[in-house]
This record gives C-alpha cells, structure tokens and sequence, in this order.
C-alpha cells in the first residue's frame, strides 16, 4: 500500500473507502473520527475497553491491548486500512514500524515519531541531545534509589518526577524534598500506561505561564510538506492535569518567534503530517521545550470554540493531505467536567442552565465508567476577551451535575 497523501477520498463501507484506523477512542479520537467521517472517510476505532467515546461514532470497533503485538498486527492486517493513527501512548510501536516498512499502511504522523514520543525518554533526547533545545535539567532513573542519587546529584528541590509513558499528567508529582521521594516513585509507577519502573525527574523551572502551541504539518500549496501554526494555548494545571485552557496565550513577539522556532524544529525531525501538540516554558522572552504529542492535545479542545477549523478538523485534513486553516475566529476558553463519582453509566444534570451561559456549549465524552477526578466532558465558551471567555466556561463547566445513573423515567 503506498505511504504517499491519498490524492482522492472514497465511500464509506464500499471498495472505494478511504479507510483509517485510531489506536485509542477516547474524547480525542472521537473528535477526530468525527471530523474525518465530515470527509466520508470509513474509520475503524481501537481501544483496551468497549464503548470507549470513539467507537460510539465508528463505522466499527474492535477491542484489544494495543501493547500485544501480535494482536495489534493481526488486526492491522485484518482490516487493511490506508493510515494507522495512533491516539495514545500504550502501543506496541515496533509493529508500526514493521507496518510502515513493508507498506501496509502508512503510520501518523510515522512509526519512528510513534516511537520516539511513546515515552519521554526517546523524545527528550531528541530535544535536548540532538537538536540542542533548550530544556529543564533532567535524569532518568529506575529505581528509587537512583531517583533520589539524581536529585542529589544536581536536580535539586523541587522538582518534577513523571513516569516514562504516562500521558494527561499521570503519575507526575511535584518533590518538596526528601520526604516527597518514596510516595512519588510508587505513585509513578501506578500511574504509568506500562508498568515499566522507570521514571524522568526534572528540575523546576520558573517560568510565567505554560503553553501548547499545535503544530500542523500539512501539504501546503507547494505541494510539499508545510509548517504552520495555531495561536498559543494558555493552560492551567492541577497535579499534572489540565483543568482549563485559552486561546490567545498573550506572548510577546520574542518568546512566540522562539517558540514557533522550536515547535518546527521539533515537529521536522519527527516527520510525518498531522497535528502536534507542543509544550513550551514561557519565562518573559525565554522558552523551554517540554513535550511533544504527534496528535491532538487536550488543552486543544478550546479550539472547539476558538478557531475556524479545531485542531481534530486539522488533523483530519492534515493527514488525508488536504490543505489547512489555522486562523483564529474568536478568543475562547475551555473548562473540564470531571466526574465527581466512581459509577459506570453515570448521568448529568443542570445541561440547559449551563448552556444559558452566553456563547456556551458542551462536550459530554460518553465514557461508560466515571471516576471522582476523571474527564467526563468539557465546557466551552467564546468571549472578546480570554478572560472572559474563563469565566463563562467555568461557569458552564460548575453547572454541569453528574448524578448516578438511574434509568430514564418513561
């Protein structure tokens, strides 16, 4: 099969489909099947549970561990799709890469950007090693004892200590000193998507605010790959995750220049087309490299909101080889839903008193099980002003109820 752009999109459920398979369904896979069946593309969705968010809009699903090779191949080859979209983290890559090289399918952005962004290991050696990005001070370690040898060796206190393949702020914890060390290296490895003990720790570094600047690499007008760019995203984080994002992040001319710079140096070496999301440190002019997602990004899905065409719709069009858009409509915010029960099948409440908030909407996940802090939805919300726009989404996201799932009166 040829690993080039598909130069024409076919019918669904017929010999002429264009045919993509996501590896992960979850709120951000199911965005992006949605934007990619808007092109009539059939789409085949791959989760480690049933009724995952996107397999609710699939043409079809199918559930396997996508870290077992020889299931994850068998069902690449069973269903002989055009591109293969990884959506998380937890996968056997080296079967990707096996596929991409004998041409069965064709890998997003490409098996080695898989590879290389699986865990943080690979993709900040490439950062900071190779391509010579400034980034935090940073060890790895596989055991306690040598987590606490690292941050006595130069780290310091405080610091940050993630496991190596984790996602969504899993696992991360901030180390006050000493008496941090042992509750944060078992909570890494908990936390993790594969249980390997093995961990990052890194320095703190002082910086004003965080962002995700996505990154599109598309065909552009050359015929060739280009790279483009949507306005920062500012984001706040609590224990690692993300409760609320903007867009515009307010940055001044130097630290976006040098921000852009290294997105594209970054997202070049990784290759491939499709979205990115890139986490920089933003201390007045000074940038720092913190990750990269080849996909995606969830403090992206203010772009619901904000831009003429979301970072899922992006995507979509980015890795079918159609042109993008990345201009910004209007400032935006969103604000998460989180679960605030540990139920399966749960409900929500208070939707059309959230909605009265002006220029408001919502996004429900669907997800079958809720727990206390998982992401069930977010709230969206357009303003003149990102402040604004804070509010109004929080606001939407606080009205929003959920309740135990008891069966719909008749």
């Amino acid at each position: 099969m040829a690993t080039s752009p598909l130069c024409r999109l076919g019918t669904p459920l017929s010999p002429s489909a264009t045919k993509v398979m996501l590896l992960g369904a979850g709120e951000l896979g199911k965005e992006v099947i949605i934007a990619l069946q808007r092109l009539g593309v059939e789409v085949v969705a791959v989760d480690r549970y049933p009724n995952a968010p996107g397999m609710q809009v699939a043409h079809r699903s199918h559930v396997i561990a996508m870290t077992d090779a020889v299931a994850l191949r068998a069902l690449i080859e069973a269903e002989r799709p055009h591109l293969v979209v990884p959506e998380i983290e937890a996968i056997a890559t080296a079967v990707l890469a096996d596929i991409e090289r004998e041409g069965i399918a064709e890998v997003i952005p490409t098996a080695r950007a898989a590879q290389l962004t699986m865990n943080r290991e690979g993709i900040r050696r490439l950062a900071a090693e190779e391509l010579g990005i400034a980034t935090s001070r940073y060890a790895f370690a596989n055991s306690q004892d040598e987590l606490q040898s690292a941050i006595d060796a130069g780290i310091g206190y405080p610091c940050v200590v993630k496991p190596v393949m984790s996602s969504s702020g899993k696992g991360q914890s901030v180390l006050r000193g000493a008496a941090d060390v042992e509750t944060a290296w078992r909570y890494a490895l908990e936390s993790g998507r594969v249980k390997e003990a093995r961990v990052i720790v890194e320095a703190f570094v002082d910086f004003d605010y965080e962002i995700t600047l996505l990154t599109v690499r598309a065909i552009g007008a050359s015929g060739q790959v280009e790279t483009s760019f949507c306005e920062p995203i500012g984001h706040l984080q609590v224990a690692g995750d993300y409760v609320e994002s903007w867009q515009p992040q307010p940055m001044s001319p130097i630290a976006l220049a040098s921000a852009r710079e290294v997105a594209e140096k970054v997202t070049s070496a990784l290759g491939g087309r499709g979205i990115f999301g890139v986490e920089l440190f933003v201390k007045g002019d000074a940038v720092w490299f913190s990750e990269v997602s080849p996909r995606p990004h969830d403090t992206g899905l203010v772009t619901l909101a904000s831009q003429r065409l979301s970072e899922f719709e992006l995507h979509a069009r980015a890795i079918l080889g159609l042109p993008v858009d990345t201009s910004l409509r209007r400032p935006a915010a969103s604000a998460v839903i989180y679960g605030g029960l540990a139920e399966q099948g749960i409900a929500y409440e208070g939707i059309a008193h959230a909605l009265e908030v002006p220029e408001s909407d919502l996004r429900l996940f669907g997800k079958p099980e809720s727990f206390v802090k998982r992401r069930m939805g977010v709230a969206v919300a357009n303003a003149d002003t990102t402040d604004e726009a804070r509010v109004r989404a929080k606001l939407a996201a606080a009205r929003v109820k959920p309740v135990a799932g008891n069966p719909q009166p008749r």
